[in-house]
């Protein structure tokens, strides 16, 4: 199968390094310290924790102004609310909750600088459930005075697309420009741990062949945690979201590109097998017998006239690719997306610089930055000790 699967994009490789605007420097890094893998340091998971602790103190005297309701269970609309509300306390509780988060995101972000992958990059972007509210990016605007303040020469930004869109507006820069030629829409599919998101993203390429005008024109939602379905069934059900989407497409006579970009946890192989990261899916997407994108072409073998062309890769790159039309004034930007865990990606716009790439101008002295990038993040660790 896997040689078979390799050919059934017939556009290019999945989970592939080199893609159409960007190279991808490195992706789903898993950086340890002494108290465990860095991204449970600042998941959404990590912030309720956060929260609970400086809610201790006012359980014991009674004057928990959150009540019995737990931690985890507050929803984000509910603690945007309390920031500006009229109860004082409550709000100076989720006020220090960011910024202990933000301190913690900051000891995190440095780390990745610190890695030669990560080196001299300039910009990072954060989305991520996380991001979506008012706490979120005033917790992304405090890690960002925390890592100024230390000198270090990166702007941190929230993701200019909702979360929910940016991983399926993403999957369009996984194809070349050409495929979207004649066509309205493109389907694009975001597989998560707790969700699984279909929708026809209309690229508007003719009034912005960058796909910065690109934009969700009709999306499904499936909690496949609450039906618990076996790997099979939540195949079938994607394929019947899709299907679904393209017949709504024909309904309004909206063109749809041959194409279906996919976005998936965990490290995705070039034949569409997923090596490792997928835990959290239903049924074992790990297995060497099971390939996603094979799947699909048997089930949706073509889309209008043409055979159907599939390309899977990484939801946090899927998520950051997003903004490759807005990071077109910086040559290294990486993403980190804050969700169940925290995902990461790190590209280098393929920009030409006297007929060169800038990957390649940029090998001459990323060995040396990487060593400057690891020092400053030590420095920085013993100063938090």
């Amino acid at each position: 199968m896997a040689e078979d699967t390799g050919l059934t994009t017939g556009i290019a490789h999945h989970g592939a390094a080199r893609l159409p605007s960007v190279e991808i420097d490195s992706f789903n890094i898993e950086l340890k310290d002494d108290e465990g893998f860095l991204g449970d340091r600042a998941s959404k998971g990590a912030f309720r924790k956060i929260l609970d602790r400086w809610r201790k103190p006012l359980r014991k005297s009674e004057e928990d102004p959150f009540g019995d309701e737990p931690s985890d269970q507050i929803s984000k609309k509910k603690l945007d609310e309390l920031l500006v509300g009229e109860d004082t306390e409550a709000s100076a509780v989720v006020h220090s909750a960011i910024e202990e988060f933000a301190q913690e995101l900051a000891y995190v972000t440095r780390r990745f600088l610190g890695t030669k992958a990560w080196a001299r990059t300039e910009r990072i972007v954060v989305g991520g459930g996380f991001r979506d509210s008012r706490l979120g990016e005033l917790a992304i605007a405090r890690t960002d005075i925390i890592l100024k303040s230390e000198d270090f020469k990166v702007d941190l930004v929230p993701i200019r697309f909702h979360p929910d869109d940016a991983g399926l507006i993403g999957t369009l820069h996984l194809a070349p420009s050409w495929i979207f030629e004649a066509h309205d829409g493109v389907l694009a599919v975001d597989i998560g741990g707790t969700n699984i998101r279909c929708g026809i993203v209309e690229t508007r390429w003719k009034k912005a062949p960058d796909l910065s005008k690109a934009a969700v024109w009709k999306s499904e939602l499936w909690r496949h945690a609450d039906d618990e379905p076996t790997r099979e069934g939540a195949v079938k059900r994607l394929v019947k979201m899709l299907k679904d989407l393209i017949a709504a497409a024909g309904k309004d006579n909206l063109r749809l590109a041959p194409f279906i970009g996919i976005s998936c946890p965990g490290v995705i192989n070039e034949d569409g097998s997923i090596e490792k990261g997928a835990q959290n899916l239903p049924g074992n997407w790990e297995s060497s017998k099971f390939n996603l994108p094979a799947s699909l072409v048997d089930a949706i073998p073509q889309i209008g006239d043409h055979d159907t062309a599939i390309v899977m890769h990484n939801d946090g790159v899927a998520q950051g690719l997003a903004e490759v039309p807005f990071m077109q004034d910086v040559s290294r930007w990486g993403v980190l997306t804050i969700g169940t865990g925290l995902g990461n990606a790190r590209y280098t716009n393929r920009k030409k610089d006297n007929g060169k790439d800038e990957k390649k101008s940029e090998k001459k002295d990323q060995a040396d930055e990487g060593e400057k990038g690891e020092k400053k993040a030590k420095k920085a660790k013993k100063a938090d000790a």
